[in-house]
């Protein structure tokens, strides 16, 4: 059993529903959810929109391995109308989640990389993130949730 953390955001359609329904199915199909975050509602980072986003996360407990997981995931965005842009470039999206953590694991695959490679770089993830798992630490770096966030935190407000 391993503990996991996911990213979960949505900024098309009925975005809090979406992600309800993605707890559901992730919880049904992946593994219990064991703590979840608040929504925080963001502005689009790394491309352009008028929508905004509904952010989360979750820490969950499953059986799954990494990349059966990742496949699951993807199996559940799909499911749940999201569309990806043939570029790979960033566009809005129904529901978008990602592992940030796999337990401890540094994991570099060509399909998968973890911890979450720009997780740190984030608010959008580090401010729903600090609610669950604040002392939680990267397993690179060997920096807290909380402090990852009250760096990026200052250095956005300045």
């Amino acid at each position: 059993m391993e503990t996991i953390v996911l990213a979960l955001g949505s900024n098309l359609g009925d975005r809090s529903g979406t992600i309800e329904d993605a707890y559901y199915e992730i919880e049904k199909r992946c593994g219990r959810i064991v703590r979840r975050s608040s929504m925080y509602e963001t502005a689009p980072e790394g491309f352009i929109s008028d929508d905004l986003f509904l952010n989360s996360a979750i820490i969950i407990q499953s059986e799954l391995d990494a990349l059966s997981l990742l496949a699951e995931l993807n199996s559940i965005e799909s499911e749940l109308g999201r569309k990806r842009a043939e570029s790979g470039e960033y566009i809005s999206r129904t529901i978008d989640i990602d592992i940030i953590f796999y337990g401890g694991e540094i994991i570099h695959s060509p399909e998968l990389t973890i911890p979450h490679p720009r997780f740190r770089e984030r608010l959008f993830v580090l401010e729903p993130m600090n609610e669950i798992a604040a002392e939680w630490k990267d397993p690179i770096s060997g920096l807290s949730i909380n402090l990852l966030y009250q760096y990026l935190k200052n250095r956005s407000d300045n």
